[in-house]
Order: structure tokens, then sequence, then C-alpha cells
């Protein structure tokens, strides 16, 4: 159908979904009487833009709002930084080494005086130091300070400082060395005094400058701050503006169709098929609505096709119950029909070798021995294979019970081979399960029951059986010390009437570890054969565990209710030629 032309919401729809090929059906699903299209209404106008057009036109403005307000919050910070990093890194420094530098200033003048009042060389040890210092401040100075007027202070500081020195300090120095103590004239003393306090102002006048200087820095880092602070405010309440914009644009020309489309989908969904859907807004909410009512009329029409499903669903089922039901009576059959003429045939030639038994030689004995034989082995096949095809089929209300009391009541059944072989059975604590306890039993049987049969000739069989929780399953482990299972043959072992052996050899039928995986599957479980034990054989089930339920600490000896339960053969399909390199 041309994705222009929906079915009417008024007919309905041909067996098969279509519409006649004879009628021409418009788009908004009407007709005239005589079956030839009517024209079809006006489509209600929508907006020039799509919804994503919307959007994205709402995103780019927000883009372009963030990004300007990026840029302008950069600057701010930056010039924030600038002035904080010039006072914090620069004149705060230059400030430090100033004191130094005045400490060194009165260090030389100290050491001068007192050297020239007593002659001692050691105290000329501050003037030099106090050099030294002078020099490696003054040049740290003007390495954080180049320029300024506070350079040119630090200049004529120098400067006057260089002059005390050289006019006054040094001669005095070199007259007190070569005359002794107190041999500099009084006035000439005076003279140097009055040259040091000039150089006192000069220290006194860069202080001043750098005085100026900081409250210069920090007046302009505090108006960098505020306007900082501005800055952001100013932004904050844009993009809030913005937003509000935005949002009331996005409200009135987006959401609000897309409410109105909603709430007729939700009218169509409670089962009002014939509700129109129709809206207007953006361009592709307008689409998105016709193709919702194209769908609407799918859904009408695949629901006539749905119901007619379900009835042949339901004739299926039905079908399929008279099939089971034929199958239960082919099972009675098989379990009593079938068997009795195998009966009649062993009775009648175990007869036939009693009364004539002397006037037979050994080749007729041999045939008959070979005739009760198969028709016992028969009889045989034919029960297993009724047990086989009763698991799963014939279900019973799922039950809580403990592994632990299944496994007790499966080694009653099997106390007379337990006894005989010397069996050593080593049972763990196991969970409890929800299922078919009788299975269970027949499970167990199966499994231990093959453990002692498929036994080394030179040791005792040793069976444990453990279990541990792994996440929503428990794993419930199945280890003896027997002749073991060749991993090549991991999941031949598995299908009904495989055997690996001879029945010389081992005697049963191949069934017993199918009824296994069959009940375990049937118990929404897996069971596998660890192909990594090597020490005999290992089988390992994976059942899901029962909500709430931990173990039941039942021991292989725990009385259960019940006696002696009827479990399964307990045959497998493990020989001589099948045992796993390495294990014995």
């Amino acid at each position: 159908m041309p994705a222009d032309e929906t079915v009417p919401a008024d007919r309905k729809a041909s067996a098969d979904g279509t519409v006649p090929a004879d009628r021409t059906v418009p788009a908004d699903g009407t007709a005239s009487a005589d079956g030839t299209a009517a024209p079809a209404p006006a489509e209600p106008r929508v907006g020039r833009w799509s919804a994503q057009g919307w959007f994205t036109l709402v995103l780019i403005a927000m883009s372009l709002l963030l990004c300007a307000a990026a840029v302008l919050g950069a600057l701010v910070l930056r010039n924030t930084a600038e002035v904080s990093n010039h006072l914090a890194d620069r004149i705060s420094p230059a400030r430090t080494e100033g004191e130094r530098l005045e400490t060194a200033l009165l260090n030389q003048e100290s050491g001068a005086q007192s050297f020239v009042l007593t002659g001692k060389e050691e105290f000329l040890r501050p003037y030099a130091e106090g050099r030294q210092a002078e020099l490696r401040s003054a040049e740290r100075i003007r390495a954080l300070m180049p320029e300024g007027e506070t350079a040119r202070e630090l200049d004529r500081l120098e400067r006057l400082a260089e002059e005390w020195r050289v006019r006054h300090a040094e001669p005095m120095i070199e007259l007190t060395r070569r005359e002794g103590p107190e041999t500099v004239d009084p006035g000439r003393a005076a003279e140097s005094k009055r040259a040091f306090d000039a150089v006192r102002s000069a220290m006194e006048a860069y202080n001043t400058t750098w005085t100026r200087e900081r409250d210069r820095a920090r007046a302009a880092l505090e108006s960098a701050r505020v306007g900082r602070d501005t800055a952001f405010i100013a932004i904050l309440a844009v993009l809030l503006l913005a937003v509000l914009v935005m949002a009331v644009l996005l409200r009135l020309v987006v959401f609000r169709p897309l409410e109105r489309l909603a709430a007729a989908s939700r009218r169509v969904t409670g089962g009002d098929f014939e509700y129109r859907i129709d809206t207007g807004g953006p361009a592709d909410l307008a689409e998105l609505a016709r193709d919702m009512e194209a769908m609407r009329e799918r859904i009408v029409a695949e629901l006539e096709e749905t119901r007619r499903s379900q009835r042949l669903l339901a004739d299926q089922a039905t079908e399929l119950k008279r099939s089971n039901t034929e199958l239960e009576q082919f099972a009675y059959v098989a379990s009593h029909d079938l068997q009795e003429p195998l009966r009649k045939v062993a009775s009648f030639t175990q007869m036939l070798e009693q009364r004539y038994g002397d006037q037979l030689d050994d080749r007729a004995k041999q045939y008959i021995a070979f005739a009760v034989d198969g028709a016992k082995r028969m009889q045989e096949l034919i029960n297993e294979l009724l047990t086989f095809s009763r698991v799963g089929r014939i279900t019973r209300d799922p039950v809580e019970f403990g592994l632990g009391g299944a496994v007790a009541a499966a080694l009653r059944n099997l106390s007379a081979a337990v006894e005989d072989s010397g069996a050593a059975v080593e049972v763990g604590e196991l969970p409890v399960m929800r299922g078919d306890r009788s299975q269970f039993v027949m499970l167990w049987q199966n499994l231990i029951g093959n453990a002692i049969k498929f036994r080394r000739p030179d040791r005792a069989p040793v069976i444990r059986i453990e279990a541990r929780r792994e996440g929503p399953e428990w794993h419930v482990t199945v280890a003896d010390n027997g002749i073991g299972i060749d991993a090549r043959f991991a999941d031949k072992i598995f299908v009904i009437f495989q055997r690996l052996h001879t029945r010389d050899a081992y005697a049963g039928t191949g069934i017993g570890l199918a009824i296994c995986r069959k009940i375990v599957e049937y118990h929404r479980g897996r069971i596998w054969l660890d192909t990594g034990y090597t020490d005999g054989t290992r089988f390992v089930m994976a059942l899901p565990a029962a909500d709430g339920a931990e173990t039941d600490g039942a021991e292989t000896g725990g009385a259960e209710a019940g006696g002696a339960e009827t479990g399964g053969p307990a045959q497998d399909a493990r020989g001589a030629e099948a045992v796993r390199p390495g294990a014995g």
C-alpha cells in the first residue's frame, strides 16, 4: 500500500489485512458512497520548523551565550589573576628585599663606626657582609621592579650609599688601619653621619614609594575582584533569563503539541481504535502523527489476524491434548499389552527347556537361553522407555524438599548394592529444592547405581556428593573413583540407548543418564560431565535455587518420610574401553 494511503478507521479490513483493489482509499480514510475517493480535507497547518530545528536553534543560542559568558569570564579572571600576581609576585617580594637592603645599609654604618672607634677587624665583618647583602637585594629589586618610580628611588638610594662609602666610610677605615683607633677627625665623622642621614632619607623615600605602589596594586586588585563578581552575576542573570525564555518557547512550540499527540496515543492505547490522531505543531510532529494514524489502522487490521491466530492456536492445543491422551494410551499398551506376549514367550520357552531339556543338545539349549534373554531384555527396554517418556509428562505439584533426603531414599533402594560392593557414600550439606521429589530419588538412584556398577576391580567405590552456591544456582557434584569416562564421549553418554561398552562387560540398557538429563532439564537445570576430573567420574548439576532456601543438612541415613522409593534403572554408558587416560 503506498505510504500516502491508509486504511480507514470506519471500515473493516479484509481477512489478510489488505484493502480491496477496486477501491481507492484517500489518506484520511474517507470514501464516497460509490466507492470513489472523497476529497481529503486540508491538513492542519504545521510550523515551518521541525521540533529538531527548534531544539537546534535553542542549542545554538545557548551555545553562543555560553561561549560569550566563557570569554567574558576568562577575561575577567585573567585580569584579576594578573593584578593578584603582580601584587604577590613582584610588589611583596620587592618590599621584603627593600627591608633586607635597609638592614644591610645599617649594618655597614654600624660596622664602619665600630671599627673607627675600636680598630678591631671583626667589626668590619658586618660592613663587608652588609655590602654583599646590599648588592644582592638591589639586584633582586631591579629584577622585580625594573622600571617606574620605585626603580628610580632605588637608583637614587644606591647612588647616595655608594657616595657615602667612597667619600666617607672607606677613607675612615683606611685611616684607622694606618694610624689606629680614634684618629678620625670629629668633623669628618660628623660629615660622614650627615652623608648617611641622606642615605636614610633616600631609604624612607623608597619605602614611601613602595607603599604607594602597594596601595595602588591593592586598589587595582579590589577593583578587579568587584568587576569579576559583577561580571559573573551579570552572566548568571543573562543565562537564567535565556533559559527561561527558551523554556517558554519550547513549551509553546514543541512540548504542547507533543502532549496533545501523547494524549491521543494514550486514548488509542486504551482501546479507542476509532479515535483519529491529529495534531499541529512542528513539521516532524505532524509527520509523526500521520505515521501513528497509519499504525493505528494497521493495528486494527492485524488485530483481526491475531484473533484468527488465537483461534488456530486453541485448535492446535486441543489437538495436542488429544495427542497426549493417545500417547498415554500407548504407554499403557506398552506397559501391559506388549509385555504380556513377551512374558509368554519367555515362560513357554523356559517350559520347553524344562520338559524337553534332556532331548536337546547344548546348541539348542543355548538358542533357548538366547530367546529367554532377548524377551527379558525387551521387557526391560519397554519399561525403561516408558519411564523415560513419563519424565516431565506426568506432573505433580512442585514442593520444597531436601536433596539430602532424596539421596537417603535412593540409598535405601540401593542398600543391597552398596553393601555387596562395600561402597562408601559421603554426602555433604545439600540444598533445599522445589520440584518433584520422586524424580530426584530416581536421579540419585541412577547416578549412585552407576558409580557402584562402573567401579574399579581393585578398590571399593567411594562416592562423594557435594553442593556449592553459584549465584542464583546450586552446583551439585557427584564424584566417584571408578573407571571414568573419556572426554570424547561427554555428550554421547546423555543420548538415549547410547552405550560405550558391550552388555557382556556391564549390564544395562544405556538409558539411565538420558533419564537424569531429562529430570534435570525438567527442573530448569543443566547436567554435564566434568572432563577435568581424572580420578574417576564427576557429574555436575546446575539447579535453580529455591527462593529463601539454603541447605537442609540431611544425612545419608536421615529419616525422611517414606520408605524405599522406586527409582529408575541404574544404568550408564561407561565401560572398560571408556577409561580416562591417567585414571588407573
